[in-house]
């Protein structure tokens, strides 16, 4: 389906200067590959300390967990959050010390919680009572702060339902774990990776008000609210800037709590790492099903196993451009292997140039959290996606 010519707003998401470099770059390389701009890492952190300045940050590892990223942001100060003592281990072979590491899965076998605590980790994250009891055999004494359960309604990748707790329960672990000889340091949430609906911050931290006058009745005293991450990157559909976002959530930090604020602790992935990739990828085929099927089909020589998982349920919409002229064609996008689930937009529609055609190369902005990471080992033989520092 046809409409105007082709246009792709290449200024929102990198300069021409910068395009052409990436280009210049590419000539020669066999894609898909995934190029990683450091320097835009760090004015990300940058920007984060100037308008978050009351909070402590955790960078969540798994976002983009490359050596050069970690290093990048353990120079600028960065503390650090990891999911597996797979984590913990590159941490610490990096230099990060412990101290500057926090435990944020709260699902953890007792023998990894054992190794964390060897090696001098001391925060935790929990939600459940199986969970804080093996934390109180294996870490005795360690802080815990209690995952609270929130809604992601406003999230493009959703994170509910499979961590955190109801408020009642999460009260009763922070009665219990004081009687186990842990220190109830403090509450978590996540409202979901992407959101949209900044007003997702202002009840769940209405939800942390509760518990802590709640449990401070009791004589117990929480030091701490860790506001995890949904920062915004810049996918196609746009979101508001991290300005706006801070400053909402200062204030809804200071309606609830005053002046004197508990400690902040902020677990930013996506919003410190996307913006700074962009993947390369080539078109493979140019199909139709049918003499009068309305749209093609594009095949990119990436797809969900290749490094887009989070095309999902078409949840993040990836900028995607082909610097070709033409009249903007909608199409159906899909991956190179041979699982019907490999297709990554169908009922969203991109638009490219009529002009596209097998062999041309597109770029896909946007790309530098949970795409290395993500990619198969080795699905229809298949390398992981590679990466370079430019």
């Amino acid at each position: 389906m046809r409409k105007e010519h082709y246009v792709f707003p290449l200024e929102d998401f990198i300069s021409r200067d910068d395009f052409n470099r990436i280009k210049k770059f590419s000539r020669g390389k066999e894609t898909p590959f995934l190029t990683v701009n450091l320097q835009k890492i760090e004015q990300s952190y940058d920007e984060l300390v100037e308008h978050m300045p009351f909070a402590k940050i955790h960078y969540a590892v798994k976002a983009n967990p490359m050596d050069e990223v970690v290093l990048a942001l353990k120079s600028k100060g960065s503390n650090f959050d990891v999911a597996t003592v797979y984590e913990l281990d590159q941490l610490l072979r990096l230099g990060v010390e412990s101290e500057r590491i926090s435990y944020g899965n709260t699902i953890k076998k007792e023998k990894d919680i054992e190794y964390a605590y060897e090696k001098g980790v001391r925060l935790y994250v929990t939600d459940s009572d199986s969970d804080l009891k093996k934390l109180a055999r294996k870490a005795p004494g360690s802080r815990v702060f209690f995952r609270v359960l929130t809604e992601s309604d406003g999230a493009d990748w959703p994170l509910s339902k499979k961590f955190g707790a109801h408020p009642d329960l999460i009260y009763k672990l922070i009665m219990k774990a004081e009687k186990l000889g842990l220190e109830p340091y403090g509450l978590s949430f996540h409202v979901g990776s992407q959101q949209r609906d900044i007003g997702q911050w202002d009840n769940a931290i209405s939800k942390c008000k509760y518990l802590f006058e709640a449990v401070a009745e009791k004589g117990i005293h929480l030091k701490m609210i860790n506001l995890g991450g949904g920062f915004p990157a810049k996918y196609q559909d746009q979101a508001h800037d991290l300005e706006t976002y801070a400053g909402e959530i200062r204030r809804f930090l200071h309606e609830d709590f005053g002046e004197e604020l508990p400690e902040i602790i902020i677990e930013p992935g996506r919003s410190l790492v996307a913006n700074a990739g962009i993947i390369v990828s080539e078109v493979v085929m140019i199909s139709k099903k049918a003499r009068f099927n309305q749209y093609k089909w594009v095949y990119l020589d990436i797809g969900k196993f290749g490094g887009l998982i989070e095309t999902l349920d078409e949840c993040i919409k990836y900028p995607i451009f082909c610097d070709k002229k033409g009249c903007a064609e909608e199409v159906i996008l899909a991956g190179p292997t041979c699982d019907s689930m490999d297709i990554l937009y169908e009922h969203h529609k991109y638009t490219f140039p009529h002009t596209m055609r097998e062999g041309n190369r597109v770029y896909i902005f946007t790309t530098g959290a949970y795409t290395q990471s993500y990619s198969s080992v080795c699905f229809n033989g298949f390398p992981p996606l590679k990466t370079y520092l430019i």
